[in-house]
């Protein structure tokens, strides 16, 4: 897979970013706190899960 995300997994992301969620860097994590909302697919949370995960991640490298 390639790092280009779609429109809905971007969007849907930053609702629930906005949301005050505490996602993790961590995939697995956030693929149970996802698990535990109304899903639509597996592949969407999967999705966003490793989307949310890659964007707490960038997030901790600009505050150092």
């Amino acid at each position: 897979m390639g790092k280009i995300k779609s429109k809905l997994v971007r969007r849907t992301a930053s609702a629930l970013l906005k949301k005050e969620i505490s996602f993790t860097e961590s995939f697995e994590r956030n693929k149970m706190l996802l698990g535990s909302d109304t899903m639509p697919s597996k592949k969407i949370r999967n999705q966003l899960a490793g989307f949310l995960a890659r964007i707490k991640k960038f997030e901790k490298l600009k505050k150092q």
